[in-house]
């Protein structure tokens, strides 16, 4: 149902430029649901449902959390053109980080503090303008791009938008479409002078949790937006040109199905990966695989590390720290990524190979 004029209209500025008004959401005329709709909405809303009963199946539902908000983190930033993987990300984090990886992995541990603060915030403030402020601010502080107002709405042009917005007041409208009809509304109103993609899709997340959908931030989707990126662009701009709102709707509940599916997988090879490898160590270590189960245990939350961490995790000396580290790569679960004979770092492999996409 594309009507040119739906999603908003282009206003000639005196400036001399054509700036885009959206029009409130919801849409009107109304979203049509068609039964194409209805059966992709159908789908993502049980791929939402089982990647709920996914992780509450696992032992620490909080280690599937960590990694996850970490992939998100980088593959959001990498949207934006930034070049950290999750690698330089784990080593920044455990202060192994070669002098020479990428700087920008700045922006990816900043996106990760956003995701913390935001949800924290959610326990006592709603999704509000006051608190896409705030983690805008956490998101560009001491980054590139934190000299254009970090926290604060740009003020550049008086033309960023309506500025009431009437889905909460709609006729019902399924929550991920209102999900999908938010996430195109604020990409078009572009508030901020930086960081609006990133925050983007960050809204997604907190929505997803605002409203109950799920029940941990689990549903990340810049994997799909970057995977198809062109089609995102392309799709957004329909909406702005044409009126196109059924079409991005379309894409994105794909995208929600696709990635709660993928990550649902992702949460029963961790709960398999654990248990093949607390049975291997049990096989293979005899009276050393207490500390060995011991050390891999704090791996899913710092998996990479140093000898110094096994140290402190097993009360062993640096010798026998060191020996326990070089069995455990002996029998393939950890790897030396340094290569010095000094200073060297350690990851647990299998377990990062989980998480490799992206």
């Amino acid at each position: 149902m594309a009507i040119a004029s739906r999603a908003g209209q282009y206003v000639q500025q005196v400036e001399g430029y054509r700036a885009f008004i959206p029009k409130p959401l919801p849409p009107n005329p109304a979203v049509e649901m068609d039964q194409e709709m209805w059966n992709l909405l159908s789908k993502a809303d049980r791929a939402l449902g089982r990647l709920d009963g996914s992780t509450d199946a696992l032992p620490n539902p909080n280690l599937f959390v960590f990694m996850y908000v970490r992939k998100e983190a980088v593959l959001s930033s990498q949207i934006e053109g930034t070049q950290a993987s999750l690698i330089d990300v784990l080593e920044f984090e455990s202060q192994t980080l070669d002098p020479d990886n990428p700087q920008d992995v700045a922006e990816v541990v900043n996106y990760i503090a956003a995701v913390n603060y935001g949800l924290k915030r959610l326990q006592s403030l709603p999704i509000s303008l006051r608190l896409i402020r705030e983690i805008h601010e956490k998101l560009m502080q001491g980054v590139r791009g934190a000299e254009r107002s970090p926290g604060e709405f740009r003020r550049t042009q008086n033309w960023i938008g309506a500025s009431g917005c009437g889905l909460q007041d709609a006729s019902y409208v399924p929550p991920l479409i209102k999900i999908g009809l938010a996430h195109a509304q604020f990409e078009t109103i572009h508030p901020f002078l930086d960081g609006n993609g990133r925050v983007g899709r960050l809204l997604i997340t907190f929505l997803l949790c605002e409203q109950q959908i799920l029940q941990r931030p689990l549903l990340y989707i810049s994997y799909y937006f970057k995977k198809y990126r062109t089609r995102y662009y392309d799709l957004l701009q329909g909406v702005r040109d044409a009126g196109d709102w059924e079409s991005w709707l379309k894409f994105f509940l794909r995208g929600i199905a696709e990635t709660a599916n993928e990550a649902a997988r992702t949460a029963r090879q961790i709960v398999q990966l654990k248990e093949e490898h607390r049975i291997l160590l049990l096989d293979q270590m005899g009276r050393k695989s207490g500390n060995a189960i011991a050390l891999l245990e704090t791996l899913y939350f710092k998996p990479i590390f140093t000898v110094e961490h096994a140290m402190e995790v097993t009360g062993l000396s640096y010798p026998n720290a060191n020996k326990l580290v070089k069995d455990l790569c002996d029998v393939g679960l950890l790897e030396e990524i340094t290569g010095q004979k000094r200073n060297r770092a350690f990851c647990y492999a299998p377990y990062l190979a989980v998480f490799k996409d992206g």
